[in-house]
């Protein structure tokens, strides 16, 4: 038999980094073993669930490279299958109609809490022998057994034993029709071969009731591993004051995809003391038997150090693509005018943690500065620096092979002839480029400029310096 896992997302919003490390994890035990990764859209809920988040969440799935080998299968293209495995518990005495009213039920749980007994159903219409009326709404509950225990061999939380007297018969199917969460979560497993399911453990107290429908169905339930939440920095459980959430914000943030890759699975799974792991090496050595049963924290600051690892180490290339729609959030098309992206972020790379700083360092290559630092040109804008500016604009004129190390020896050269720092030259000229104090090496702006706009730009400061008069 192949084994199969799946992830089964409800779009009611965004890919939630939670669920995208559930993602992982099952996309990953499904690849070490050969077996299939099935997506399941679960958006039975027609209120909250929206083409929008459907889309959030397959964005999020590409944008990782979580590629799945069936799916997306949604789930209400499925409700007559849903219909037809309700149908079939009722006939067989596995189901039955339930007629008890709003009012009853909130007045047994009261009476349940005030003898501080946990709520559930008494099971009042469980053996019914006819409807108050004939039109009477009902609900279908499933007829959970009353005795013996439920046995879950988790593979995060070792063996956990649920007592069925303690469980209630749960409903299945709403007054119109429409199934609950428990039946479809069971027949779809049931009916997808799902031989593994890596979820949260806030699922954990669902599964005995899955696992009695699955058996009362006569089929084998699959293998659970239930993984704590992901809690924020301080501990608490994660909710949005703790920042990113969403994993398209990590995307917006300037984080490669592998970098969260790398970061997620580290939330809940180790390797001995190993950090950094590159996708494929995940995959040889991912196993859920190696789960933490304790909840993991975010760490920003690892995610950080992470993503500056890659950032320098991956190919120039694989960088470049994913700068590419950074650049153009700042308006700018990388392959109309200025550097190639892959040369950009082989300067840039050793300078930026995050993709969106080396976005926002490299704008002044695409873009001539509006205006000057302010402290920056007080101090490197004095009249004093339009001779230095006027000797670059000479030297780099007759500059004929524009590459870093000629480029080097022209600034070097003016400072030599005019009897002046090396500070003193490629100070005003970095301004003059960047607009701003800081740049990459002079020699690598300049190169990365190229010969005319170079020289444009160095003009346009002797210009300001000329008609911006320091006291």
């Amino acid at each position: 038999m192949t084994l199969k896992t799946r992830f089964a997302p409800s779009p009611t919003g965004y890919l939630h980094i939670g669920g995208a490390r559930t993602a992982l994890f099952s996309w990953l035990y499904a690849r070490k073993h050969g077996g299939s990764f099935v997506l399941r859209i679960e958006d039975t809920d027609l209120e909250r669930s929206s083409v929008e988040s459907v889309n959030a969440i397959l964005e999020g799935m590409t944008w990782l490279g979580l590629d799945y080998d069936e799916g997306p299968f949604y789930q209400t293209r499925r409700f007559d299958r849903y219909k037809e495995v309700i149908a079939r518990l009722l006939e067989e005495g596995k189901a039955y109609k339930c007629y008890c009213s709003r009012e009853r039920l909130d007045k047994l749980r009261e009476d349940q809490l005030a003898r501080k007994e946990t709520p559930k159903y008494d099971g009042h219409c469980r053996d019914l022998d006819a409807p108050p009326s004939a039109d009477a709404p009902y609900v279908i509950r499933f007829r959970n057994p009353r005795a013996g225990q439920v046995v879950v061999d988790d593979r995060v939380h070792g063996r956990v034993t649920f007592s069925n007297g303690q469980l209630d018969d749960l409903i299945i199917a709403r007054t119109d029709g429409t199934p609950t969460y428990n039946l479809t979560v069971v027949v779809d497993d049931m009916d997808m071969g799902i031989t593994h399911v890596i979820r949260g453990d806030d699922h954990l107290n669902n599964t005995p009731r899955q696992v009695n429908i699955l058996q009362a169905l006569g089929a084998t339930p699959p293998v659970y591993a239930h993984v704590p939440m992901i809690l924020g920095e301080d501990g608490k459980r994660l909710s949005k004051r703790h920042g990113a959430v969403g994993v398209m914000s990590y995307r917006d943030q300037g984080y490669l995809p592998e970098a969260v890759l790398n970061y997620l699975v580290r939330l809940g799974w180790s390797h001995g003391d190993q950090e950094i792991f590159a996708l494929d090496e995940m995959v040889q050595l991912f196993d859920i038997g190696n789960l933490n049963a304790k909840a993991s924290a975010l760490n920003v600051s690892k995610l950080d150090w992470l993503n500056q690892h890659y950032l320098k180490t991956l190919p120039a290339a694989h960088v470049a693509r994913h700068l590419s729609w950074h650049m153009g959030q700042r308006g700018i098309d990388p392959a109309a005018s200025g550097p190639s992206l892959e040369d950009l972020v082989v300067v840039q790379r050793d300078r930026a943690k995050t993709l969106v700083e080396m976005a926002d360092a490299s704008v002044m290559f695409y873009h001539r500065p509006e205006g000057y630092d302010e402290k920056a040109a007080r101090k490197n804008f004095k009249p004093e620096a339009v001779p230095v500016l006027e000797a670059l604009a000479r030297g780099l004129e007759q500059q004929a092979e524009w590459a870093p190390e000629p480029l080097h020896q022209v600034v070097h050269q003016v400072a030599e002839d005019l009897a002046l720092k090396l500070g003193k030259v490629a100070q005003p000229l970095r301004v003059a480029l960047a607009g701003v104090p800081v740049s990459p090496s002079i020699d690598q702006t300049l190169t990365l400029l190229g010969k005319d706009e170079t020289l444009a730009r160095i003009g346009h400061a002797i210009d300001w310096i000329q008609s911006h008069p320091q006291e």
